[in-house]
């Protein structure tokens, strides 16, 4: 399983040109020569502490963009533009601003709970569409953002997954371990309301490290004395693996539980063997689960190309085939202001044994979300 990272972080990085990686670097996925094209635009970190997840992320989408556009059985052909954020929100509203003004009909894909804020912010003052955010909070899911559609299930949804499976075993005695920003400060607020939907008692200790930090000692000193059964962890794999090994250290033998932006590929390249009994939520089918359509078509367009599986991978290309199926809907007509219309036309959405709800507001059933721990040796384990 390491090498099937590194694997891919080399091969995503050839096939997006990240060999001229810098602050103004940029990739695009044309349509052909004469189509007509509808032009997605994306914002994603490959730098920085998130980038694992942002260049499968984004490596996913663009193979099935490419798969799609060669098919040539659509009114309209796919153009992906991606830029680089180096998950700061400052830089991903920038971009955001950039690419609509430089022809984007819709925003798509950005990546981080601060980024996708800074994206949605931007599409609501011009009209535009946020589609499928990666890790956004949970206020992106209310009213006042009806041009944001997701298609992941919230935040809230994985923490009820975590708590109940947390209760269902005994464990009521909870802790959060969240890192201090905008996502973290979502999980928390997350598996607090979580634990109040379930008439639990509220965490027994949270503590909040430095994004992207191996600074956990004040966060294992405050979470160890209060004795939980259970820490849930709102983290990104850095800090989530810094975290786990100093907890084990300290003599605590309870259960890790994490949320799906943790990024579990690159979790276990961080802790190696010590991943043994962390579980992990996950969002989407798993990446090599023959049984459902979605699947075998993503592993059909692998097989095309030089990437290799991946959670991360597989959620960028059901969300860009989230747009293919609006496209093939809704006609040649489709545009940046007829975007909105055509996304809530579509209700619930079957992309292949995968169910999608994109009205505005509506939460996810959290059937969509499995628990998953992986082995010393790398094997994913339901």
């Amino acid at each position: 399983m390491v090498t099937t990272r590194r694997k891919l972080l080399i091969n995503a990085g050839a096939g997006l040109g990240l060999g001229v990686l810098g602050a103004g670097w940029h990739t695009t996925t044309r349509a052909a020569p004469g189509a007509r094209k509808l032009v997605m635009g994306q914002s994603v970190p490959l730098t920085g502490a998130a980038s694992e997840i942002g260049l499968a992320f984004a490596a996913g989408a663009k193979l099935y963009v490419d798969a799609f556009n060669e098919k040539k059985d659509a009114p309209l052909e796919l153009e992906l533009r991606q830029l680089d954020d180096g998950y700061d929100a400052a830089r991903a509203g920038a971009n955001a601003k950039k690419l609509l003004a430089d022809g984007a009909d819709l925003l798509f894909g950005f990546v981080g709970t601060a980024s996708s804020t800074a994206a949605a912010n931007v599409a609501k003052e011009q009209g535009a569409v946020l589609l499928a955010p990666f890790a956004a909070a949970d206020n992106l899911r209310d009213g006042s953002f009806p041009q944001v559609f997701h298609v992941r299930p919230s935040m809230t949804d994985e923490a009820f997954k975590i708590v109940q499976h947390a209760a269902t075993i005994g464990h009521t005695r909870i802790a959060v371990l969240g890192e201090d920003d905008a996502m973290g400060r979502a999980g928390l607020a997350a598996v607090e309301m979580a634990m109040k939907e379930l008439k639990l008692p509220p965490p027994v200790a949270s503590a909040f490290v430095p994004t992207n930090s191996a600074k956990v000692d004040a966060a294992v000193a405050t979470i160890s004395a209060q004795k939980p059964q259970v820490v849930i962890q709102a983290s990104l794999f850095n800090t989530t693996a810094a975290f786990i090994r100093a907890m084990r250290k300290s003599g605590w033998g309870g259960t890790f539980m994490n949320f799906s932006m943790v990024g579990m590929d690159p979790l276990f390249v961080a802790l190696g063997k010590d991943i043994r009994g962390v579980v992990i939520s996950q969002v989407v089918p798993s990446p090599r689960s023959t049984a459902t359509p979605i699947v075998r078509e993503y592993l059909a367009a692998i097989d095309n190309s030089d990437q290799t599986p991946s959670y991360e991978s597989l959620e960028g290309f059901i969300a860009a085939k989230t747009l293919g199926e609006a496209v093939r809907r809704n006609g040649a007509g489709l545009n940046r202001a007829s975007m909105q219309k055509a996304l809530n036309s579509l209700g619930e959405l079957d992309v292949g044994g995968y169910r999608l709800r994109l009205r505005a507001g509506v939460h996810d059933s959290a059937w969509a979300i499995d628990l998953v721990t992986v082995t010393a040796d790398g094997r994913v384990i339901r």
